[in-house]
């Protein structure tokens, strides 16, 4: 099955789970075409689809609940209950049962993929290395959250970066268009049980936003309160597109599967961001200029380049905590691995999306 074929079936399969917002599909298919590293995020479904037959071994690995779809933008801040600014993963809509190693690899592959886009600028060979040395380390001393206090200094740079400045956010915002039509009851309740109070008066607004998610529906409430700004989002979930990928090997549709959104953050080792729930079929979370993902753009920051990655591959350590049973089966794996494993699987993989990526280019049906 070429990627074409299967963006098709995995989009009909999407489309029997959740709403789709067809321009914003066209649009994502228009980003999978223009550069190779939106193709890669947007892609996780084919991803899981080629892992197990590309690196049959490491498909075998211990399994924890993974993130799926891990990548060097998939990291973000939030504040915690203390009002604390916080760093780590930021996004679990692929969460899902799997080997470790899934996630050690997507995100190898990403920063060999930024590395070429300019936005990463370390050597290759020194990638796989230093997200290892992160995550083992971690593992070894039971991890522990990136609070950007008194500790961290050069990551809190990174996360109060001018991209992120408070009044070009909430520009942002205000340019979003007013929606048209009526959101669900669902959404609307889920949005307004995240507000800091009752009766709030709000625009809701239509979100372009993310890769992977472009297409489902998301809403935004933006209102005043207090004299600032406010805004919360609602955004639609389906469960790992993983499912898809296990029912084309299984003889029949074992039923409806669950969203692992809730339970991953639950696990992990973090200090939670308490504006962050599932609700249904919606992951609702509070949206701010410090409470959002970290774009690539932002990591271009002087001699800190490695410290990022070993931080990624230590907060990888962190999400796979939630699975307590891993720990010593994950380290006696590491620990049987040879030389140069992570990076021969990046590159393995690393090859499949640039062919994929080709093929898209030229027999994608946008």
């Amino acid at each position: 099955m070429n990627v074409v074929k299967a963006t098709r079936e995995f989009e009909l399969w999407l489309g029997q789970r959740t709403r789709l917002d067809k321009k914003d599909l066209r649009l994502k298919h228009q980003r999978m075409k223009a550069e190779i590293f939106p193709f890669f995020r947007a892609t996780h479904y084919r991803w899981v689809q080629l892992w197990p037959e590309i690196c049959a071994d490491l498909a075998q690995a211990p399994k924890v609940l993974a993130v799926g779809d891990l990548h060097v933008e998939n990291f973000g801040t939030w504040r915690d209950i203390e009002g604390r600014l916080i760093w780590g993963v930021n996004d679990f809509d692929e969460a899902w049962p799997m080997a470790y190693t899934i996630d050690l690899v997507r995100l190898a592959v990403s920063a060999h993929l930024a590395v070429e886009a300019g936005g990463l600028p370390v050597k290759r060979e020194d990638i796989c290395v230093t997200l290892l040395e992160g995550y083992r380390e971690c593992l070894n001393k039971k991890g522990q959250a990136f609070v950007l206090g008194e500790k961290h200094k050069w990551l809190r740079g990174i996360a109060e970066g001018e991209l992120r400045d408070p009044v070009h956010f909430w520009e942002r915002m205000d340019s979003l268009p007013t929606l048209k039509s009526e959101a669900p009851i669902s959404a609307i309740d889920a949005i307004e049980h995240l507000m800091p109070g009752s009766g709030i008066r709000y625009r809701l607004a239509h979100r372009t936003a993310g890769l992977g998610s472009l297409g489902h529906a998301r809403y935004v409430a933006i209102a005043d309160w207090h004299g600032g700004r406010i805004a919360r989002e609602a955004k639609a979930l389906v469960p790992s597109s993983a499912c898809w990928a296990e029912s084309l090997q299984a003889p029949k549709d074992p039923g409806p599967a669950e969203i692992l959104y809730q339970t991953i953050i639950n696990r992990a080792v973090r200090c939670p961001d308490p504006f962050v729930q599932l609700r249904g079929r919606w992951i609702v979370r509070r949206l701010g200029p410090h409470c959002s993902r970290i774009e690539l753009a932002s990591l271009r920051r002087p001699d800190t380049e490695l410290r990022l990655l070993h931080a990624m591959g230590w907060e990888t350590a962190n999400i796979h905590l939630g699975t307590p049973l891993a720990r010593k089966s994950i380290l006696h794996h590491l620990s049987k691995q040879k030389p140069k494993w992570l990076h021969h699987a990046a590159e393995a993989m690393l090859k499949v999306v640039r062919e994929d990526w080709d093929f898209w280019k030229k027999k994608s049906y946008v």
